[in-house]
């Protein structure tokens, strides 16, 4: 089996609305649901938009696929699925990153929310994670370095040069820049909602297309920094494609993202560079 060299995931996560109204509306005796709704119309009059901030979040659903040595894509696997249970899901994330050894993390602007979110998770669920908080030693080599892409390669920050620029679009924009779905029926902004209605396994499903646009990105980066060449992707991407093909009939998330899948067109073999 090849050995895991990657970690690339991405988390769907919801409001604690026990932990908002206790923190917002102490005195005001509001459901969760209540207090949930009434802090994103505080938003919406702030920003225009409704996302609640990640230290008022817990995770609900985070997919991760293992990626090889050779970049070629092992397995996607959901935590805790189906039972989604916000500290198990939390501490199968951080045992899951030793017990590969403490391999690559990659994420699309994960520095911002997904790292973060996790280790505060880690901070409300009890979790002891001394190899990820390596704080002695020279600060370049610990894991949470900023620069140190060694232990965590955010793609958002690679293609901004470390948020030097606004990469309008996000990874919608840059998944289609490869020729990849991007973001299909469901929205971030639409999970909440659907968290409430019980429909867990959907955002399950939908995590696990965000995550293979990462993926599929992550090996253009890894064209442009020169450790893999076109060809090299386009074995990787028509592989991956076929582990999805075999996976189908069972998981409606890669049944989706088949329906819109495209190949990229090289135009250096097609002519058009005349």
């Amino acid at each position: 089996m090849d050995r895991v060299a990657h970690l690339i995931f991405d988390v769907e996560s919801v409001a604690d609305g026990e932990l908002v109204a206790a923190v917002k509306y102490p005195h005001e005796s509001l459901s969760a649901e209540e207090a949930i709704r009434r802090f994103q119309e505080e938003l919406v009059e702030q920003s225009g938009k409704t996302f609640i901030p990640y230290t008022f979040q817990i995770p609900a659903a985070v997919i991760i696929a293992k990626v090889g040595v050779d970049l070629d894509l092992i397995d996607i696997v959901s935590l805790d699925e189906p039972r989604f249970r916000p500290h198990v899901i939390a501490d199968h994330f951080w045992r899951g990153w030793e017990a590969y050894g403490r391999p690559q993390w990659v994420t699309f602007n994960g520095r911002g929310f997904d790292i973060p979110l996790m280790e505060l998770a880690a901070f409300r669920y009890g979790l002891s994670l001394p190899a990820w908080f390596n704080l002695s030693g020279p600060s370049y080599k610990q894991c949470r370095n900023r620069y140190n892409v060694e232990s965590h390669l955010d793609l958002h920050e690679f293609l901004t040069n470390f948020n030097a620029t606004w990469f309008r679009g996000g990874l919608d924009l840059a998944a289609q820049l490869v020729a990849k779905p991007g973001k299909l029926a469901v929205k971030g902004d639409q999970v909440q909602a659907m968290y409430h209605s019980g429909e867990l396994q959907a955002i399950a499903d939908y995590c696990r297309c965000d995550v293979l646009d990462t993926y599929f990105v992550f090996l253009r980066a890894m064209v442009l920094m020169g450790r893999i060449s076109r060809g090299r992707e386009r074995e990787l991407v028509a592989a991956a494609r076929d582990w999805l093909e075999q996976r189908r009939e069972t998981n409606r998330g890669y049944a989706d993202y088949l329906t819109h899948w495209n190949d990229w067109v090289d135009p250096w073999e097609t002519g058009e560079q005349t």
